[in-house]
């Protein structure tokens, strides 16, 4: 592992570089340019805010906020859409980049990092577009907004081993793409995101408290919505799991990445 992340760091300004030229096609003739990766997510949040507190006026219990709601589902959808937008592009970085495995020479495992860290900036752009609208709805920042690097590393971890692992098994076979898709949506409605943990009945409760992805979503949800820190107890089992997940996907990415391009 430490070849591995010695040759990472080596290539560190093509990692860099191919992020910078993938916003930069992103927004090619483009007038606005990049101002579009703060508008885009900026627009979304407006939406969810004033349909859900305006238009459906749903609220949460000991909650005296008509945002509230608003405000814990953009937390659930900022946190799941940082863990599905890696994994989705993960899952199809080699097929996605073969035309380059085969002609250029260069550490592999590069791929999945210009991924997460495209998706790490879109996420920190959408929680800037998300604190621009919790101030128009009066909802300050608190110091509990200080956990949310937590609950991102804690995340990427996450996805980026599981997408290693996945995008590898996708290349020897394509139908891994293809029930990872199907997979994602039923994993979006098994996480308390849309819906509140305490309303669901005690049987499903319990299902959902195997579900890792539960603790870091909730790490959003206490820090953006009630302003409190997350149980150190109950971070402990994700943070095994991130952490274990993504040293095997080392491993098994050394393993494979021999007969990489040749399946390719």
């Amino acid at each position: 592992m430490k070849a591995v992340l010695l040759s990472l760091w080596q290539y560190r300004h093509f990692i860099w570089s191919s992020i910078r030229a993938e916003f930069a096609g992103r927004f090619a003739r483009s007038k606005l340019g990049a101002l579009w990766m703060i508008l885009n997510p900026l627009a979304q949040a407006t939406i969810f805010a004033v349909v859900l507190s305006e238009v459906l006026v749903t609220k949460i219990a000991n909650i005296d906020n008509k945002a509230a709601y608003a405000i814990y589902l953009m937390a659930g959808m900022a946190a799941w859409g940082l863990f599905a937008e890696i994994i989705n592009r993960s899952t199809t970085v080699f097929i996605d980049y073969s035309n380059t495995l085969k002609k250029i020479s260069f550490p592999r495992l590069c791929l999945p990092l210009i991924v997460g860290g495209s998706a790490l900036i879109n996420h920190l752009l959408l929680l800037a577009a998300i604190a621009v609208v919790f101030l128009f709805f009066g909802h300050l920042p608190t110091l509990a907004w200080l956990v949310l690097p937590l609950g991102m590393i804690l995340i990427v971890l996450f996805a980026f081993g599981l997408g290693i692992i996945l995008g590898l098994l996708n290349v020897f076979s394509r139908d891994v793409g293809q029930v990872m898709g199907i997979v994602l949506q039923l994993w979006f409605w098994f996480t308390p995101v849309v819906y509140l943990i305490d309303s669901m009945p005690p049987r499903f409760a319990a299902i959902l408290k195997l579900n890792p992805m539960m603790p870091l979503v909730r790490i959003y949800q206490n820090a953006l919505l009630y302003g409190t820190l997350p149980n150190i107890s109950s971070l402990l089992i994700p943070t095994l799991v991130s952490s274990g997940l993504f040293v095997f996907s080392f491993w098994i990415f050394r393993r494979a990445s021999a007969d990489l391009v040749d399946a390719l």
